[in-house]
């Protein structure tokens, strides 16, 4: 790689990451991320220590402990108070008067049916609602069948299913590895699209300033094209590798803080089991370089024989299509990641960088198949590249109508 390709990669790169759009984008996403962690934690710790206190009247004489116990895992402050006929009053004056959040009545009921008597002063938000259900629930059927708290728990979760699949190594695909690759296969896709229409916007301009004819008078128009395609792809990956940090970074440190600030916000922690690992992030990084490499040629090649922006419009959709296509199919393949059809259009280039990142990511895809991938996102890279290059070479020059399909394919012989 020669200078000028260098000069072109350092100003592509240089003019956007200097923009205060660039700057506002990169800064807003961990900015929100932050503020979904710390508000929640803000709102949820500005009820003061009487409302978590909550007094406990067990008429059945046997639920105290249970629920006392499941009460104290939901962030509550529990006072035990002994059953009697004339408890209540007492309990209702306090609650009045701010001592006391509210007290707990469980009774027949709750042994039978899971049903309870709660008194507050006001009225608590619908996930303390759930919360304490879910204590009542588990306390009765603990103590219906015998059994401790954990058991009981891990079966009204709905259990655990381990997969031994004999046929395929015994790779399965389990919830946090689902939405793993869901969530990666969408990224792909808006990332992308994102950085390549840049680049096809960027050719655009150029041609339409005229600008162009001026820069290929010092260096060939391949040249040009390739600087356009790393330097807006540094600038991506830049973002990319600013925003996976501060992600990181904020939910490593943001989830204790969470459940530090109250304790309701347990399952918070099951989080974790989603983040992804550095295998995980290295396969995102293989087939987004891939993806866009590809995707980004086509732009420029749409860019190059457009005059308009109007006409870029209209001229991009066969390019969107090829990326709209994969999306749709993209839940079919997470959930049947060997049937035939998966196989067969992860293994198409063009589809490869969202389907097979969905394969590999559940782990349903052997190493063979990615390497293969891999393989045919590569020569694809340098085909779509040796057309659009001869697209480009043309292209920039031309002015006027958009040139037909037949004129494309003279442009490309010809160039």
């Amino acid at each position: 790689m020669n200078g000028v390709v260098w000069a072109v990669i350092r100003r592509e790169y240089l003019q956007r990451v200097r923009s205060k759009w660039f700057v506002i984008a990169t800064l807003a996403a961990p900015v929100l991320m932050l503020a979904l962690i710390v508000v929640p934690a803000l709102v949820a710790g500005q009820g003061s220590q009487a409302d978590r206190t909550i007094a406990l009247v067990d008429r059945t004489g046997i639920l105290t402990d249970r629920v006392e116990a499941g009460l104290v895992r939901a962030g509550y402050t529990v006072e035990r108070v002994a059953s009697a006929e004339d408890e209540e009053p007492e309990l209702s004056s306090r609650v009045q008067e701010g001592d006391l959040g509210s007290y707990l009545v469980v009774d027949e009921a709750t042994l039978s049916r899971g049903a309870a008597r709660m008194v507050v002063g006001s009225r608590p938000s619908l996930v303390r609602q759930v919360a304490i259900q879910q204590v009542l629930v588990q306390a009765a059927v603990a103590e219906r069948l015998g059994g401790d708290d954990g058991t009981v728990g891990m079966l009204l979760a709905g259990g655990d299913l381990q997969l031994d699949v004999l046929t395929d190594g015994g790779a399965g695909v389990n919830d946090p590895a689902f939405a793993a690759s869901y969530i990666g296969a969408f990224l792909l896709y808006m990332t992308i699209l994102l950085y390549a229409v840049s680049i096809m916007r960027s050719v655009l301009e150029e041609k339409t300033s005229r600008v162009v004819e001026i820069v290929i008078s010092s260096m060939r128009p391949d040249q040009l094209m390739l600087g356009k395609i790393l330097g807006v792809g540094a600038v991506g990956l830049t973002q990319l590798a600013i925003w996976g940090l501060a992600g990181t970074l904020i939910v490593s440190a943001g989830i204790p803080a969470l459940l530090a600030a109250n304790p309701t916000f347990a399952q918070a922690a099951e989080l974790r089991a989603f983040l992804p690992g550095v295998g995980y992030l290295g396969l995102f990084l293989v087939f987004f370089l891939g993806g866009y490499f590809m995707y980004s040629g086509l732009y420029a090649a749409v860019g190059a024989m457009c005059n308009t922006d109007e006409e870029a419009q209209q001229a991009q959709m066969p390019v969107i299509l090829l990326l709209v296509v994969p999306i749709i199919f993209v839940t079919g393949v997470i959930d049947s990641p060997n049937a035939p059809l998966s196989v067969g259009l992860s293994l198409f280039p063009l589809f490869s960088p969202i389907l097979m990142f969905a394969r590999a990511a559940t782990g349903a895809a052997p190493l063979w198949q990615v390497g293969l991938s891999v393989v045919g996102m590569a020569l694809a890279v340098i085909a779509i590249a040796w057309v659009a290059g001869r697209i480009y070479k043309v292209g920039i020059l031309m002015a006027g109508k958009r040139p037909t399909l037949p004129e494309l394919l003279r442009w490309v012989r010809e160039a």
